[in-house]
């Protein structure tokens, strides 16, 4: 706890967590604050930290009791905005390559964070990857932005805070007590996510049956290899209920992938193999619909091109996200009333949330109305 603190002392984390009215485009005088902005560059402060699991987070392809995470902010005439990367295993990136990547970005050329095109245009020319470190720094520009403006995103976007859709909880892959356990916590959710891809994946399935009966939805993580293995616990898995599944094949496996959601009475949804905006096209030819996670595509507005996109190929949506503080599951919050289905319960994972920002009520993602992506500091 104490380590806590001062981290969040030492990297400023306390200040600018008012909500700040700023200027509305289109608004009255009378509601629009008449604050005179100074023009002075923007500054770019990150430091790592460690997030830690509730419980061993166990998935087709590796366990882990740990995430590495790097948090931002943004700062500009004494008003902050904060930005996340979480760095789960198969991103491949790492503290130090964020770090790398974020003692790049010269924000200091930049007096005016309301160009958030040519500023964003900026960042992603400096390399070809680094996802994760541009969802960083993506988040806390958002953020910043949306507390000048003095109000959150959904809002700017237009949208509908009451067409934000249930969100899954998700249960790893573990003992049939410790199932029954994580499904007792999960009470309160309409719709329960299961990690599946290994040999337990049928006794898996029936002890969260045996204790509940709500919707699941399933996510292989690559796991199977056989598609028509794959195709017969695709019909067993819709007898028991579950909605849809997320990766069962391996990413790398288009030809059986496609056969598979043919053929399959389940949509299949793609994560591993839907990472940025250019894989959407593609993927319309191999997948029911895609999962859109910021770290994955690099923030925001990534993700909200990558909605447009994949709703105009008649493809379902899903918004999901890593384990993460509350920082980047309320950014991608912002973007729920636009999808079919949510994914947003890594802070929930987590024993370390340094944010306080969406809640869950009654099982569905509840927008509050505090200025950019709807946090404040713990």
């Amino acid at each position: 706890m104490e380590k806590r603190r001062t981290f969040i002392k030492s990297a400023g984390l306390t200040a600018g967590a008012i909500a700040i009215s700023g200027w509305i485009p289109g608004c009255s005088e009378n509601t629009i604050n008449t604050k005179k902005w100074n023009e002075m560059p923007l500054s770019l402060r990150f430091k790592p930290f460690e997030l830690k699991l509730k419980h061993v987070f166990t998935i087709a392809t590796n366990s882990r009791t740990t995430t590495p995470d790097i948090l931002t902010e943004l700062e500009w005439n004494g008003v902050i905005g904060y930005g996340e990367a979480s760095l789960p295993p198969y991103l491949k990136e790492t503290q130090e390559s964020v770090s790398q990547f974020l003692s790049k970005v010269d924000v200091s050329k930049f007096i005016n964070p309301f160009l958030m095109e040519d500023i964003q245009d900026y960042v992603d020319g400096l390399s070809e990857g680094d996802y994760a470190a541009k969802a960083s720094f993506d988040i806390a520009l958002h953020d910043l932005v949306g507390k000048l403006i003095g109000q959150p995103w959904h809002k700017i976007w237009g949208l509908n805070p009451e067409k934000t859709p249930v969100t899954c909880f998700t249960i790893g892959i573990d003992t049939p007590e410790v199932v029954k356990e994580k499904v007792k916590e999960a009470e309160e959710f309409k719709i329960l996510k299961v990690k599946l891809g290994r040999d337990t994946d049928r006794e898996m399935v029936e002890t969260i049956r045996s204790v509940t009966g709500v919707p699941i939805c399933a996510d292989a993580n690559q796991g199977w290899t056989d598609r028509q293995m794959a195709l017969e616990m695709c019909h067993w898995l819709k007898e028991k209920g579950v909605v849809f599944i997320e990766q069962p094949l391996p990413k790398t496996a288009k030809e059986d992938l496609a056969w598979l959601t043919q053929n399959s009475p389940l949509p299949i949804i793609g994560d591993e193999g839907v990472q940025t905006l250019e894989d959407v096209v593609p993927a319309s030819q191999i997948y029911s619909g895609i999962n859109i996670k910021l770290m994955k595509c690099g923030g925001l507005r990534a993700a909200r091109k990558m909605i447009t996109l994949a709703r105009a190929l008649n493809m379902k949506v899903m918004i999901g996200c890593m384990t993460e503080t509350s920082c980047a599951i309320a950014a991608a919050a912002q973007l729920s009333p636009l999808v079919d289905w949510a994914d947003l319960d890594g802070n929930l994972l987590i024993s370390n949330d340094l944010f306080d920002g969406t809640k869950v009520t009654d099982g569905k993602i509840t927008l509050n109305d505090r200025p950019g992506i709807g946090i404040i500091p713990l």
